[in-house]
């Protein structure tokens, strides 16, 4: 017997029971009080639960070839980013452009006017100019590419002002970009005195001549022979004239004030009755008079407003788009970076719009200022199929959209026939906020039993906000691969909880699915809806996508507890191994000793 037992047998029997009650208790409380250990300050904190469970078997492989949330993505070499092709069109449409640019053919372009920028001259150009113009690009960049030949014409036309276009390759001079918060490609600023602003206007050569001059110069233009009216009228697209008494004085001063607030239309004056004429202003007519000339469906517009700086730019600002603008990946900017936000789109084949098109116009008519009304051509491969693909219209039309542009970004359809007494009805509802949303869905599947639940926008409320439910929901694109290498993890962790009954693992197609509450800032986005929560905002996962790390996560954030047991093949790893708790084995040794 060894020296410790001899001394406890040689104690008296009342000392050894009090000794060995001690003993045992010490054993139990052991067993049943939180272990301890330092946290990164080394300060003593309890070890959870978590902390100490053993989540090895999660990560164990096992055979998913039956699992019937697989899901079928085409090859994820396809693409190589997170959020998808040409991310920032999809997420943001007013920068809709359909084009790839791997397949983009560089142009031969002209750039002997363009300066270009770097780190070493940057400040200087800034400083040595009152007039900056500057374009931070990436060579790679479809849109930027696009815009080269519209960039470079502009800086050669306005050669020999006081102005300068420049450009600067921002992946290459990455602090400039950090500075100046390029979010992406490409970004135009223009410097006034070392100050910039961005650029609002569309990305073409006039519209680039016509914005400059108008920060660089007078603001108006004076007209004073045939000749120049006749000009302007046949180049310019649009253009203001205003027939004052004369071309100094308040009447031009209000006039100049007015032209500075509307970057994008050039600004005409004169005091000659034959000029008035030709921009189809009554000579007679008592001035200062205005007229808007458009080579559009409403050509004409009057001014008949007080002539004062703030009525002058409203007027203009309500009448210098067209009636009807035809989306194009041209003006776009001019669509959706319009100070009126809301827009009424038609969409419609061209054998389709002729009939409705006319309608369309007269509508517009009445929402003049209020409303942007647009045609999408559906059966426009290059751009109007995959805009009616974004808005998930199909079908030939034609079908009357309202969009409350990027910043809701909220859709409305009407569910009647388009003629002009439903237009006006349905818009001064959309004005009003009196119309129920309309929201892309997949049909609702006929059966649903796999582990991981397939959600659409027709059954978020049914599977996702169910109150009794803890919902784990990943937003995907069938075309991102990094959504393809989740998958395997996805399909596992569903697998491992397919027993939990307050868990519901599930998954829904972003790009053909929508639903308020489902918001993705790219693919994929794994949000949380904690049971009896719903209500409130949901939380974005950003664990490391593991098994285990989401299981902790889910066991952190759940709000219905839930134990989850270990596979029977990994029970009996761990009782074959021989190995016993040294609690368990001390406990045997004092109860043989009894």
């Amino acid at each position: 017997m060894s020296k410790p037992l001899q001394f406890f047998g040689s104690l008296p029997m009342a000392t050894r029971l009090l000794l060995l009650f001690s003993f045992v208790t010490l054993l139990i409380l052991s067993s049943i009080s939180p272990s301890f250990s330092k946290d990164q300050n080394g300060k003593t904190k309890p070890v959870s639960e978590d902390d100490d469970e053993d989540l090895r078997f999660l990560e164990e492989a096992h055979d998913d070839h039956n699992a019937a949330s697989h899901l079928q993505y085409p090859d994820s070499d396809q693409f190589d980013n997170e959020d998808g092709p040409d991310d920032e069109d999809f997420e943001n449409f007013g920068d809709f452009d359909g084009s790839d640019a791997d397949q983009y053919k560089q142009p031969v372009v002209d750039e002997k006017d363009v300066v270009v920028l770097m780190e070493g001259n940057f400040s200087d150009v800034i400083e040595k100019n009152k007039f900056v113009m500057v374009e931070f690009y990436a060579p790679w960049c479809g849109h930027c590419q696009a815009l080269a030949p519209e960039y470079a014409a502009a800086a050669t036309e306005l050669k020999g002002e006081n102005v300068v276009l420049a450009k600067i390759d921002a992946s290459e001079e990455n602090e400039l970009a950090q500075k100046y918060d390029v979010q992406g490609f490409p970004t135009v600023h223009f410097f006034i005195d070392g100050v910039h602003k961005p650029y609002p206007g569309q990305r073409t050569k006039d519209a680039i001549v016509t914005w400059i001059k108008k920060k660089i110069g007078p603001g108006i233009y004076n007209v004073t022979t045939l000749d120049d009216a006749e000009r302007i009228l046949t180049s310019e697209s649009k253009v203001v004239l205003g027939y004052l008494n004369s071309l100094v004085g308040p009447e031009s001063e209000e006039f100049a004030a007015a032209s500075r607030l509307e970057d994008d239309v050039n600004f005409y004056q004169t005091v000659n009755p034959d000029v008035a004429k030709l921009f189809h202003i009554d000579s007679r007519v008592k001035r200062p008079a205005l007229v808007l000339v458009k080579k559009e469906a409403e050509k004409l517009s009057y001014f008949d407003g007080q002539f004062v700086k703030s009525e002058i730019s409203k007027f203009v600002f309500a009448n210098k788009l067209p009636l009807v603008t035809n989306f194009t990946r041209e003006n776009a900017p001019s669509i959706f970076e319009s100070q009126i936000k809301k827009q009424l789109l038609l969409f419609a084949t061209s054998n389709n719009s002729v009939k409705v098109i006319s309608v369309f116009q007269e509508a517009a008519k009445l929402f003049k200022g209020k409303l942007i009304f647009v045609y999408v051509e559906m059966d426009n491969e290059d751009v109007g199929k995959p805009v009616s693909d974004y808005f998930g219209i199909t079908g030939d039309g034609p079908k009357v959209l309202a969009y409350t542009g990027n910043d809701d970004a909220k859709k409305f359809v009407l569910e009647k026939e388009v003629t002009l007494d439903n237009l006006k009805a349905f818009g001064e509802d959309f004005i009003e906020d009196k119309l129920k949303p309309f929201y892309k869905s997949d049909p609702i599947p006929e059966t649903n039993d796999g582990d991981v639940k397939i959600v659409v926008g027709n059954n978020f409320d049914e599977i996702v906000l169910d109150e009794s439910k803890d919902v784990l929901l990943e937003i995907y694109a069938p075309w991102c691969g990094h959504c393809q290498a989740l998958e395997p993890t996805y399909n596992k962790l569903a697998k491992h909880l397919r027993g939990i009954e307050s868990i519901v693992i599930a998954k829904m197609d972003g790009t053909t699915n929508e639903h308020p509450r489902a918001k993705s800032d790219g693919f994929p986005t794994i949000l949380f809806f904690p049971a009896g929560s719903k209500s409130f905002d949901p939380i974005t996962v950003d664990a490391d996508r593991t098994v285990v790390a989401f299981y902790k996560f889910l066991k952190k954030h759940a709000s219905i507890s839930f134990k989850l047991e270990k596979p029977a093949s990994t029970t009996k790893k761990t009782e074959s191994s021989g190995v016993k708790d040294a609690s368990d084995s001390s406990f045997d040794d004092v109860k043989d000793e009894l």
